[in-house]
């Protein structure tokens, strides 16, 4: 295991695109490349908790947007441009995004207030919402405890959701249209809780689980494969056109102390794995 970067925030959303690692610092208010030099460039500033992001077919960065409570594009100028509105969608905001070849934008949310901490009794449940180009948002799959991650398989025929409050991976089929079907547990966790996922070429999912300091790598079904140890919470993961596995991590104080926690020590770690990656989110 390589430490490529370290001394960050409360570090996620990592995207291999264009032969760099691109990632958030969600404290630090930027998305952040990292070259095989270990050279940091900030690329984004913009403060929003949460700060995920993804890249459109043609190389556009599209980031989901706390404040504006929408989809907001960099321009090749660097500024931010509105791309889709969410304020329809949830009261509480949005969450993670993926986009697949054809431009579909996937983003999830959860039911409550993540800054304020998880709810007293029943978690309410979040849900998936669905961007065409040029479209409004429509929740195209609900009841889902805590959406985190999502990833799209290299034919773009399914989604993955990460539920890390039910510890299971749901898996759906994705029409034409980039509705959603067919929901099922594609793999039960035990106890775990997946946070960020990513796929690979062989169809196997990498997750990253915060409160057990691990990633692991499942097969359909709940088969683990492989698991890397950690020594701080594992926010998210991503894999490059290698097989080289990235992993975001941070010191994780519980949901409560989120907003005035500052002993974060977020790193990057590379390590090396057999399978390069594959699909969505964009390489």
């Amino acid at each position: 295991m390589d430490v490529l970067a370290t001394g960050l925030g409360l570090v996620e959303s990592p995207r291999w695109h264009e032969g760099r690692l691109w990632f958030s610092d969600w404290t630090a208010g930027q998305i952040l490349t990292l070259d095989g030099q270990g050279r940091l460039d900030v690329v984004v500033r913009h403060a929003s908790l949460p700060l995920c992001f993804d890249f459109l077919p043609d190389g556009r960065l599209v980031l989901v947007s706390g404040p504006e409570r929408a989809l907001l594009t960099r321009e090749a100028d660097g500024t931010l441009t509105a791309y889709a509105d969410l304020a329809g969608l949830s009261p509480h905001g949005c969450n993670d995004i993926v986009v697949d070849g054809r431009g579909f934008a996937y983003v999830n949310g959860a039911g409550f207030d993540f800054a304020q901490g998880p709810p007293a009794g029943d978690r309410a449940p979040g849900f998936v919402a669905l961007v065409r180009p040029g479209e409004d948002a429509v929740v195209v799959a609900d009841d889902i405890a805590f959406p985190n991650g999502m990833a799209v398989s290299a034919d773009g025929r399914t989604l993955v959701v990460a539920d890390s409050y039910r510890s299971e991976l749901v898996g759906f089929d994705v029409a034409d249209d980039g509705t959603l079907s067919g929901r099922r547990t594609w793999a039960s966790l035990g106890d775990d809780n997946p946070d960020g996922i990513c796929l690979d070429a062989e169809g196997a999912a990498w997750y990253a689980d915060v409160p057990h300091q691990h990633c692991v790598r499942v097969a359909e079904g709940g088969d683990v494969l492989a698991t890397v140890t950690l020594d701080r919470g594992g926010f998210a993961c991503t894999l490059a056109d290698v097989p080289e596995l990235y992993v975001v991590g941070a010191r994780w104080p519980g949901a409560a102390a989120l907003s005035t926690h500052t002993d974060w020590d977020g790193q990057v770690v590379r390590v090396p794995v057999d399978v390069a990656g594959a699909g969505w989110p964009a390489r």
